[in-house]
């Protein structure tokens, strides 16, 4: 179900002439994301050979899907840095100093999508531009679309999972501590993983 725009290998009159999916029309509408429902993290290598999980317990934001021109959906993610939570109250504290996300001076990690297009089947790309301290750059999500049902408060629902790689650095991320046997401690790459459940606004 086409959900974010086509993946352009067609002309533009050809798909100008694809016949509209009903199901996919009625889709259409603004969504807001559910935090209680929803789950935004990172995984990353710790000490060379383990990884370390964790999450954002505080973050909101909206969808905009339109069945009709796919191409015109966007997503819009605010997270709140400092609800960061790895299980570890000294680490979660070291992540929102200045040696890395500076929480106090740059509260809200954001995305901004640009772009959206489906890759087959329920497979999707979303790019946008993600700000983390004061940094932007580009960032695409892979996402697989898990469907869309009416819970039991009759509330209309789309559901999303997904994952991204970034090197931290890029976004000026770049603490360290070198091991004595070889390599760092934290590594460059992080995995953020996205599995978003959003209401649809009531018209």
């Amino acid at each position: 179900m086409g959900l974010f725009g086509r993946k352009n290998t067609e002309s533009a009159t050809a798909v100008a002439t694809l016949p509209v999916d009903p199901a996919l029309a009625a889709l259409t509408g603004d969504y807001t994301i559910d935090p209680a429902h929803s789950s935004i993290g990172f995984t990353v290598r710790h000490a060379m050979v383990t990884n370390v999980r964790g999450t954002f317990a505080e973050h909101e934001g909206t969808l905009k899907l339109d069945g009709t021109d796919p191409g015109a959906s966007t997503a819009s993610i605010d997270v709140r840095i400092a609800s960061v939570d790895t299980g570890i109250a000294d680490r979660d504290g070291h992540l929102r100093s200045g040696d890395f996300f500076d929480a106090e001076r740059f509260p809200l990690m954001t995305f901004r999508s640009t772009r959206a297009e489906q890759l087959g089947g329920d497979a999707y790309r979303i790019t946008g531009d993600l700000t983390i301290k004061d940094v932007t750059r580009p960032l695409s999500i892979d996402l697989e679309f898990n469907g869309s049902a009416t819970d039991v408060y009759g509330n209309e629902r789309v559901g999303f999972e997904g994952s991204a790689e970034i090197l931290r650095s890029e976004w000026g991320l770049t603490w360290n501590a070198a091991l004595e046997t070889g390599g760092v401690m934290v590594s460059d790459k992080v995995k953020l993983n996205f599995d978003i459940s959003a209401i649809k606004n009531a018209a």
